[in-house]
C-alpha cells in the first residue's frame, strides 16, 4: 500500500460497541514499596483497569510496561473481558462484589446515565482540548465531559479484493441486489461469500441491528418514539428491508453460523476461506496476525436498491475510558490516561499497535499505520458517507435481548413477525 501523508483528524472526520470488563479488589489499592521501589519509601499505588477490547489486550499490556518505567510508583492491573463475553454484566458483577475498577469503559448516552453515580468529571483534564468535537458527544452531559473517547471506528462488510477479482466482480456492490449478484458470482467460483459469527449475540444485536436504526430519517427521533409508544418495530419500512439483508448473509454464508464465534469468523476470513464478513477496523490486528498481506476493503451494508442511501459505512466512537469517581487512586488513574494520549510512546501505540483511528487531533496516523480497513473508513468519513451508531441509546440490556431474538429467527424458531414482537417486548420492558 502506498504511504499517504499524515491526516489531521480534526479536519478529516466529521462523524459522531460494547462489552467491557473490570479489575481486582476494592476501590483502589496501595502497597508499601519496602524502601526499594519507586523513590525512597513512597507507596506504590495500583490502578485497576477493566477493559473490553480483546484485540488490543496484548499491546495494552506492553504499553503498561512502558508507563511503569517512567512512573515507578504507579502499577497497572489490567483485566480484559470482551469478545464473546458480556462486558456489561461482568462490570456490574465487579461493582456488586466490591471489586470495582479504577478505570473502565462506558459507551455513553444511555450507558453514561446508567453509570452516572460512578463517573468522575474529566472536563478539566489537559487532553480535553484535543478531542475531536463530535467525539465528545456520547459522554457529555450538562456541559461536562465524563469520558475520554477511546478512538473512532467504522464497520460494514470487510471484503477480500483478490477473491472478488477471482470471481470476476468488477463493480463493488452498493445495493442489496448488487450484493446478492456478487454473492452468486463468488459461489460460482467455489468461494463462500460470507463468514457469519452469529453465535455472538453482539454481532447481531449491536452491529447488525444498528443498520435499520441508522437508516431511519432521524434515528434519535425514532428511538424517542419507540420509548413513548408512537413508533413500533413491526411495519417500520427500514426494519422490514433489513431482514432481507440478514437473510442474504445466512443464505450465502458459512455452515453453522450460530455455532461460529467471533474468533472463528475472523479466522475463516483471514485464511481466505470466505470473501466477506460483517466487522470493522478493530479486526485488522487479528487479520494481520494470520495473513498481513491480504488486500482488503470495506463495503456498505445495503438494505434496498437505493445506491446513494446505502453507500455509507457505520462510524462512531466505540467506547470511552472513564474513571471511577469513588476510587482511592483516581488521580493516578487520570495520570495514566493523560500519559497514554500525550506521550510519544502512547501516541505511537494508539496509531501503530492498537491501529486505532485517533479521536484526538494531536495524534497523527497514516494509512500504513492503520491498515487497509481503517483507511477505507477514513475515506468514507472524509466523503461524509457515514451512518450513525445508536445502540448506546437503547434501554439498558436491550442489545442482548435483540441478539437473542435474531438468533432464534436464524435458527428457525421464530418468524419475522415474532422477531419484531420480541424486539418490541424487550424495549417496552426495559425502557425507563
Amino acid at each position: 500500500m502506498k504511504r499517504v501523508a499524515k491526516w489531521s483528524l480534526l479536519m478529516m472526520l466529521a462523524v459522531s460497541v460494547m462489552l467491557a470488563g473490570c479489575g481486582s479488589k476494592g476501590d483502589g489499592g496501595t502497597t508499601s514499596s519496602g524502601g526499594d521501589q519507586g523513590k525512597g519509601n513512597q507507596e506504590v499505588k495500583t490502578v485497576k483497569i477493566f477493559q473490553f477490547k480483546v484485540e488490543i489486550a496484548e499491546a495494552l499490556n506492553r504499553l503498561k510496561g512502558e508507563f511503569e518505567k517512567t512512573h515507578p510508583n504507579i502499577k497497572l492491573d489490567i483485566q480484559t473481558v470482551g469478545g464473546g463475553a458480556d462486558y456489561g454484566a461482568a462490570l456490574k458483577a465487579k461493582f456488586a462484589s466490591n471489586d470495582a475498577p479504577d478505570i473502565f469503559n462506558n459507551g455513553g448516552y444511555q450507558e453514561m446515565t446508567t453509570w452516572s453515580d460512578h463517573l468522575e468529571d474529566l472536563s478539566a483534564e489537559p487532553w480535553v482540548k484535543d478531542v475531536i468535537p463530535l467525539a465528545k458527544e456520547p459522554m457529555t452531559k450538562d456541559g461536562k465531559l465524563y469520558g475520554m473517547p477511546m478512538n473512532l471506528e467504522g464497520y460494514g462488510f470487510i471484503y477480500n479484493k483478490d477473491l472478488f477479482q477471482k470471481a470476476g466482480i468488477t463493480e463493488m456492490p452498493k445495493t442489496l441486489t448488487q450484493l446478492e449478484d456478487a454473492a452468486k458470482k463468488l459461489q460460482a467460483a467455489d468461494i463462500t461469500p460470507f463468514s457469519n459469527g452469529y453465535q455472538e449475540w453482539w454481532i447481531l444485536g449491536i452491529h447488525n441491528l444498528n443498520v435499520p436504526f441508522a437508516q431511519q430519517a432521524d434515528p434519535n427521533a425514532f428511538i424517542k418514539a419507540l420509548s413513548d409508544g408512537s413508533a413500533k418495530f413491526q411495519g417500520n419500512p427500514e426494519f422490514e428491508k433489513w431482514v432481507k439483508l440478514l437473510d442474504l448473509t445466512v443464505k450465502y454464508g458459512n455452515k453453522n453460523p450460530l455455532t461460529t464465534d467471533y474468533n472463528t469468523q475472523v479466522t475463516l476470513f483471514a485464511k481466505g476461506e470466505t470473501a466477506m464478513m460483517q466487522q470493522g477496523n478493530w479486526t485488522q490486528v487479528q487479520i494481520d496476525s494470520i495473513d498481513p498481506k491480504l488486500n482488503l476493503g470495506v463495503l456498505p451494508m445495503p438494505i434496498d436498491d437505493d445506491a446513494a442511501k446505502n453507500d455509507k459505512l457505520l462510524v462512531g466512537v466505540p467506547n470511552n475510558w472513564v474513571v471511577n469517581k469513588n476510587s482511592k487512586v483516581k488521580e493516578e488513574a487520570k495520570t495514566f490516561l493523560n500519559w497514554m494520549v500525550s506521550s510519544d510512546i502512547g501516541k505511537e501505540y494508539i496509531a501503530k499497535q492498537f491501529k486505532f483511528i485517533p479521536a484526538m487531533s494531536t495524534i497523527q496516523a497514516t494509512a500504513d499505520d492503520l491498515g487497509d480497513i481503517a483507511a477505507e473508513v477514513v475515506k468514507y468519513s472524509q466523503d461524509n458517507k457515514v451512518l450513525s451508531w445508536n445502540w448506546f441509546k437503547y434501554p439498558d440490556g436491550a442489545t442482548q435481548e435483540f441478539g437473542n431474538a435474531i438468533q432464534a429467527y436464524i435458527a428457525g424458531k421464530s418468524d419475522k413477525d415474532k422477531m419484531f414482537a420480541d424486539f418490541q417486548k424487550a424495549w417496552d420492558n426495559l425502557k425507563k
